[in-house]
């Protein structure tokens, strides 16, 4: 059966060039790959790393680590560099923070990151389950690092924190150097919102960031895509405003284009620039910067330092 063509169709717009070889990814023989397909697969879990097409599957699976992507495949959202399938979805399961906490404890996996698609359609967003997923892998683990990358919780955002993190604090994580670290995406400029994020806004997204750094024992993280016609100029404004909200982690990477329905790419941003942008970033004080063709918001996330 064939994937449905998605909402929006960029066919007709081609990509600037040719994609480099530098971000060209090799397949791997890693048997520790095969181990984690098996206990993501037979737990019957989905992972951001397959459904979004992460280019970084290979490395990631073939050292142990996955990011579960929660409340199943469907997203309620449509924006334009997303894998993710959009539409009306009806997926929940009572059971999946229990097979979540299987599936990491079969990996035996110290660092874990949760996500999950956009879930509009329901009253907290999702974050009833963020909340039993976390509880399932600390009854296991009581001092698993953690990191959520979540949805901007539209409309809910004070109720989901709190339903998160009433959980969290139950399980206190003394013997990490953060308790957890709470990460949602701006993605790209405010300029570039109406394209690239679709029924997404970039004030909600700085103010979910903003209450995530209120909580205590959190620090907050963010990334942003290169490549889809953002300036130095503009870039670095983003990264102002993300600082100025509190947050102290940031991921930068090459957007690459899903299909040839998603939004083209507009640049394939050279190494240099990116070693430019990690320098402004480290100067307005982030503590921890990944940016770099191949970076993604999960990319090394278990590092306590950049």
């Amino acid at each position: 059966m064939k994937k449905p063509i998605p909402v929006f169709d960029h066919s007709h717009e081609p990509n600037a060039l040719r994609v480099p070889l530098l971000i060209r990814q090799p397949l791997t023989t890693d048997v520790r790959y095969s181990d984690t397909a098996r206990a993501v697969h037979s737990n019957g879990l989905n992972t951001v790393c397959e459904e979004a097409s992460c280019p970084n599957r290979n490395e990631c699976w073939s050292s142990g680590t996955a990011t579960f992507m929660l409340l199943g495949e469907t997203c309620t959202r449509a924006c334009g560099f997303c894998n993710v399938k959009t539409g009306k979805p009806t997926w929940f399961d009572d059971e999946e923070a229990q097979r979540i906490a299987n599936a990491v404890k079969e990996m035996g996996l110290d660092y874990i990151v949760l996500t999950s698609v956009n879930r509009d359609d329901m009253k907290d967003g999702g974050a009833k389950i963020f909340a039993d997923t976390i509880t399932a892998l600390r009854q296991d683990k009581h001092d698993i690092g953690l990191e959520l990358l979540t949805p901007d919780f539209n409309r809910c955002q004070q109720e989901a924190i709190d339903i998160i993190m009433s959980q969290l604090n139950q399980v206190k994580c003394d013997s990490l150097e953060t308790q957890m670290v709470w990460g949602h995406n701006v993605e790209t400029i405010p300029e570039l919102y109406k394209t690239v994020r679709k029924g997404s806004n970039y004030e909600r997204s700085l103010k979910m960031l903003e209450l995530a750094v209120q909580q205590e024992g959190i620090e907050a993280k963010s990334a942003i895509m290169m490549g889809m016609g953002e300036t130095e100029g503009q870039v670095t404004e983003v990264l102002k405003d993300l600082r100025s909200v509190g947050v102290q982690r940031i991921a930068m990477g090459q957007y690459l284009r899903p299909t040839r329905y998603h939004l083209p790419v507009k640049e394939y941003v050279a190494l240099e620039q990116f070693e430019q942008y990690g320098k402004i970033a480290n100067e307005l004080g982030f503590s921890w910067v990944k940016s770099g063709p191949m970076v993604r918001s999960s990319y090394h996330a278990e590092e306590i330092q950049s």
